[in-house]
């Protein structure tokens, strides 16, 4: 018998599910990092009188890039593959209710969120960065409130 697209999603939509929670949880922790590496990055050279190129910057550097490259962006990935196979599986989505459109544009927002990371660290990168340790401490409760929003969301479907 041949197994069918919506079929194979509801018998493995623990699995997906699992997966996908695993790499939220993977996604949120580097969107909350990042701009904590940007704090440092800003206070730690004025602080020390550092400029553009030393080894302190590059060190930073080198961490939000990684950060971004091997945690950030296939942890993005994976999260919205799952999450649109948790979308199309039968019985799990009603677009009637309230909670999903709420929980699509948080999720919208997150990832304009990551790019807008994704665009700071270029600026650190040519040394054209014009925003404070402060700024990125306020940044830094943006995904805060998304997640909440997520959260609530699909928990609540309210």
């Amino acid at each position: 018998m041949i197994e069918t697209a919506t079929d194979f999603l509801a018998s493995w939509y623990p699995w997906v599910k699992a997966l996908h929670v695993m790499s939220v949880i993977a996604w949120m922790a580097g969107l909350f990092y990042l701009p904590r590496l940007f704090v440092y990055h800003v206070e730690g050279l004025q602080k020390r009188g550092v400029q553009r190129g030393s080894e302190m910057d590059l060190l930073f550097q080198h961490q939000e890039r990684l950060l971004l490259k091997a945690i950030i962006n296939p942890a993005s990935f994976a999260t919205w593959g799952f999450g649109l196979c948790l979308v199309f599986t039968p019985g799990i989505v009603s677009w009637s209710e309230l909670w999903p459109w709420a929980k699509a544009v948080a999720v919208i927002g997150m990832t304009l969120f990551h790019h807008w990371l994704a665009r700071r660290r270029k600026d650190f990168v040519a040394g054209s960065n014009t925003l404070t340790g402060r700024q990125y401490r306020l940044m830094n409760e943006v995904p805060t409130v998304l997640m909440a929003v997520i959260v609530i969301s699909v928990i609540v479907k309210f």
